[in-house]
């Protein structure tokens, strides 16, 4: 811990401080007080069962986080025992658990060079957290600041050697990572194969039965009560002679599943019976070398080597071996593929040891017994209202994360002394991005097209070369990792590979070209200050999946993830679902120069149908904008390949993601992925075919047999017509006296029980006139329709904004000017009956909000206001489409106002419960994802891994 001391000495010194700038706050104000809070309840139910699994009332958060949001953060990262006085109930608490431990030990290690540095990073550290703009990863939130061990990194790499002792140490440290949530990956090609001798003579078990043992113990670990399932990475080196053996594990299994499922044993993932079944709770992968891939060209023989004297016992054919990781690939989507080469020619220790593995989703990849600590930022935080990218924030806001993942290595706990060490010695860090898709579709590039990677590209050069600019930066004050002086031509090779990478980047316009020249000045530093300082951190970026802490930061997409879908799945504040159009799609139709009316129609076009394809309007050289994962135009696995390919040249680590292929995609077809994996120098690829494993849908135990012929039923026409909803004989009612530009009349409004709005009149010029004729027709037309179900708000939008005679002041202060008498009546109906979110996403605001709006920079009604069911979605989305500021964060309704409101919003069956089920509807066929075993909702997928939209439990991921 020599690290330790010296930076402890250091402090003792007084050292210089890292370099600390104001990025969001203001001087004098604390980020918590420019905000309005709110109570809310969280309650959480299994929809399968009806049974409530959690529930704490009165959390208090900021208004403009999303439902999803606070749920999310209540019930996975507040802390202390619910129902007694230690749980934690308010997001200050959260924000305050973790912010001060890491201010604490940045004044005890050196990290600032006077209080008021430590108070002003203090401050920006919150403001960024508090606005969602990043987030550590899950551990963090979980252990810093509690009475646990101040765990802070989610990713693990193991090792094992052949021996017994190595053997069942490994179960046991795995299972001691498990139990605290986290996952873990290691090689096992140091055990013998089954085809060599033991010392006594016998012969091996070979590494893949021992695979076995570790699968049984994680599935039960799993089944004792951890928050979510074991996840583990299990490696093989493509030259172990047991590597076929490895290759069909768990396609075999995968045949076992299918047969038992056929016999009625229930074998969907959670079942009582898919125990039975083993390997299931790890992902494999085959680590590739260049010299194999080469044989898989040329169609040569490859030699499989003896583990202890590295012989070769075995020649195979390279092709064959290749087909049968495609094929297995194709029948389970296990094993995936690293590229040994590739990811050792970037790393930066290489006189300490190889990377022989990496954690379970594969982002991280270094020394054996090591550990990494994540955190991801929001990119569409950083997207200001004309559509600019905010270079130098986003620059500042890296530095400032860089910083605090730093100074957490100084007080983190590790699961054994051999991780403790090589952490600590090394530092490795892996900062992030989510919402990627989200930001490509804003400022209309096309996830596959070249400007969509050259912006990606940029991007993420940027992100490592300010990371690792800071990284020199702070060597300059506590001085470089332990193992530095060891690897340091090493170290600075791999830095001149990533700024000659970037170099190679082509932009294609102002956006890229502009961050790419941040990224360039960047580099330049890097070698500067390294050359001069050393380096902090022996590994400084990834990018993971994002799964429970993208639901945190209310991102539409996680990690370098495209869109899952243009059509989402959305809860109510008090109840309720709705499916909703993402609300990225008017801003990119915006800026591709669609107007309001041709918005409208496209977003309409949307919400019945979940894609573009025949949108009236809607150029096709514009389609690809809104290619999404899954649908209609679901981006091709090229697509997915190409883009892993732009960024990862400029990434420490490797990218967490899973290539999507058709159901009808060959064994050719995979091939081909893997291969050009290998030729554009990506570290890592797995890939998935749809309805590929049959243990993960939810299915009927047997699939139901068609009768015959003779016994089919004729089919029967169901005709689904609007039920009329006639008001009570006695129903409330309202009358509004108005006049507009002069010309008086009379609202009258009536409601339901319900407070519904079902009725109205409107009296309009002299009695017996045409024109108060025509205002009894036209009442009597929307109170019919109100009564047949057509919101509200969808004759809001298409009445508001109409321009005709009369017009100009009102005697209303709520609304000042009408461009018409329908303007008027419309805009005051909506003030009346429609809540503060629908309402504020058309940018119809009465007179006090108005007003709340010049004070505090908010609209945000306050609690005193009762308003209630808002849609959570809307503050979520405006959110997430503003830039970061000092400013307030809720965005004014104007910027993002499409006019295409009620076309994105709709209520949805009682049977959909998730954006997974909600395209199965669209494309009528089921969507290939587990089951949360939570709260019974279809997860989706987020980078190798799933996660459930329900209440943010991922399969693996942090």
């Amino acid at each position: 811990m020599t690290e330790t001391t010296n930076a402890r000495a250091k402090a003792r010194r007084g050292g210089k401080g890292v370099k600390v700038e104001r990025i969001f706050t203001t001087p004098g104000v604390h980020p918590y007080d420019e905000v309005t809070w709110e109570r809310r309840d969280v309650v959480q139910q299994n929809w399968k069962t009806g049974e409530t699994i959690f529930e704490q009332r009165g959390v208090e958060f900021p208004d403009f986080w999303s439902l999803n949001a606070s749920t999310i953060v209540t019930t996975k990262y507040f802390r202390g025992a619910l129902g007694t006085d230690a749980r934690e109930s308010s997001l200050k608490q959260l924000i305050d658990r973790v912010v001060l431990t890491y201010v604490k030990a940045g004044k005890e290690f050196g990290y600032f060079a006077n209080d008021d540095d430590a108070t002003l990073f203090e401050h920006e550290l919150t403001w960024s957290l508090l606005h969602q703009v990043f987030s550590f990863n899950s551990p963090v939130w979980f252990n810093v600041g509690t009475k646990s061990p101040q765990q802070v990194s989610a990713c693990f790499i193991l090792a094992v050697d052949d021996s017994m002792d190595s053997i069942l140490n490994w179960y046991k440290e795995e299972g001691f990572i498990f139990k605290g949530g986290s996952g873990a990956g290691l090689n096992l090609s140091r055990i013998r194969s089954s085809k060599e001798l033991l010392s006594s003579g016998g012969t091996a078990s070979g590494p893949v039965s021992f695979m076995r043992g570790a699968d049984a113990s994680a599935g039960t670990i799993k089944s004792g009560g951890a928050t979510r399932r074991a996840a583990k990475m299990v490696v093989l080196d493509v030259d172990h002679p047991d590597i076929e053996e490895f290759i069909e594990t768990k396609a075999r299994e995968e045949d076992k599943i299918r047969a038992l499922r056929d016999a009625g044993f229930d074998m969907d993932l959670g079942g009582k019976d898919i125990t039975s079944v083993q390997y299931q709770n790890a992902n494999n992968s085959v680590r590739v070398s260049d010299e194999f891939m080469r044989a898989v060209e040329e169609g040569k023989q490859f030699g499989l080597r003896a583990r202890g004297t590295g012989e070769v016992i075995e020649q195979v054919d390279a092709r064959e071996l290749f087909d049968k990781i495609n094929k297995a690939a194709w029948e389970c989507a296990d094993p995936g593929v690293q590229y040994d080469d590739t990811i050792n020619a970037w790393h930066t220790n290489p006189e300490s040891g190889r990377i022989t593995a990496s954690n379970p989703c594969s982002e991280y990849m270094s020394l054996d017994n090591s550990s990494c600590n994540l955190a991801s930022l929001n990119l569409l935080k950083f997207l200001k209202e004309d559509d600019t990218f905010d270079v130098p924030t986003f620059q500042k806001v890296v530095e400032m994360v860089i910083t605090a993942m730093d100074i957490s290595i100084c007080f983190a706990d590790f699961p054994t002394e051999a991780i403790g060490k090589t952490t600590v010695d090394y530092r490795q860090l892996g900062i992030g991005y989510a919402n990627l898709g989200a930001l490509l579709m804003a400022t209309g590039h096309g996830y596959e097209s070249e400007g969509g990677r050259s912006l990606a590209a940029a991007i993420t050069s940027l992100l490592t070369g300010a990371a690792y600019k800071r990284s020199a930066e702070i060597a300059g004050v506590a001085g470089s990792y332990a193992g530095y002086a060891r690897n340091a031509e090493a170290h600075k090779k791999v830095m001149r590979k990533h700024q000659a990478a970037n170099d190679q980047v082509r932009t294609l316009g102002t956006m890229d070209a502009d961050i790419h020249r941040a990224a360039t000045k960047a580099w330049a530093d890097v070698i500067e200050l390294g050359e001069k300082n050393g380096y902090r951190n022996a590994q400084a970026s990834v990018l993971a999946p994002t799964g429970t802490i993208g639901f945190m930061m209310d991102c539409d997409t996680t990690g370098i993830e495209p869109d899952f879908s243009l059509v989402k799945f959305k809860k109510l504040v008090g109840g309720g679902s709705m499916q909703i159009v993402n609300q990225t799609i008017p801003r990119a139709l915006k800026k591709l120069g669609y107007q309001g009316e041709q918005i409208e129609a496209i977003v309409e076009h949307i919400a019945n149908n979940g894609h573009v394809v025949d949108a009236p309007g809607l150029k096709t050289e514009h389609y690809e904008v809104f290619d999404c994962a899954m649908g209609e135009r679901a981006i091709s696995p090229m697509g997915h390949v190409r883009m892993m390919a732009a960024c990862q040249p400029f990434l420490s680590g490797a990218i967490s993601k899973t290539v999507n292929l058709p159901e009808t995609a060959t064994v050719e077809d995979i091939a081909e992925v893997h291969m050009q994996g290998w030729k554009l120098g990506l570290k890592a690829i797995a890939i998935y075919r749809d309805n590929c494993k049959v243990g993960q849908p939810l299915s009927d135990a047997k699939a139901k047999e068609k009768p015959a012929a003779a016994e089919v039923e004729p089919e029967k026409v169901i005709e689904y017509r609007p039920v009329r909803r006639r008001l009570p004989k006695r129903r409330s009612s309202q009358t509004t006296s108005f006049a507009v530009g002069g010309a008086e009349g009379y609202l009258t409004a009536s409601t339901y029980d319900d407070d519904q709005l079902g009725e109205l009149f409107l009296k309009f010029g002299k009695q017996g006139s045409t024109l108060a004729g025509v205002m009894d027709a036209f009442s009597i037309a929307v109170s019919v329709a109100l009564q047949y179900g057509v919101p509200l708000e969808t004759y809001v939008e298409k009445f508001t904004n109409m321009r005709f005679e009369p017009a100009g002041m009102t005697d209303d202060p709520d609304v000042r000017m009408a461009q018409s008498i329908m303007d008027y009546v419309f805009r005051r109906l909506a003030l009346d009956h429609l809540d503060f979110e629908t309402r504020s996403f058309m940018g119809i605001h009465s007179a006090e909000e108005r007003s709340r709006q010049l004070e505090t920079g908010s609209y945000a009604p306050t609690e005193q206001d009762d308003v209630e069911g808002e849609l959570e979605n809307f503050s979520q989305s405006a959110a997430t489409s503003q830039a970061p500021s000092s400013q307030a964060p809720r965005v004014q309704a104007e910027q993002v106002v499409s006019g295409a409101g009620a076309a994105d919003v709709r209520e949805v069956s009682a049977e959909i419960h998730s954006s997974a089920e909600l395209m199965e509807k669209f494309q009528g066929k089921a969507a290939d994802a587990p089951m949360c075993m939570t709260c019974g909702t279809k997860m989706r997928p987020a980078g190798s891994c799933y996660v459930c939209e329900g209440c943010g439990s991922t399969s693996g991921c942090s």
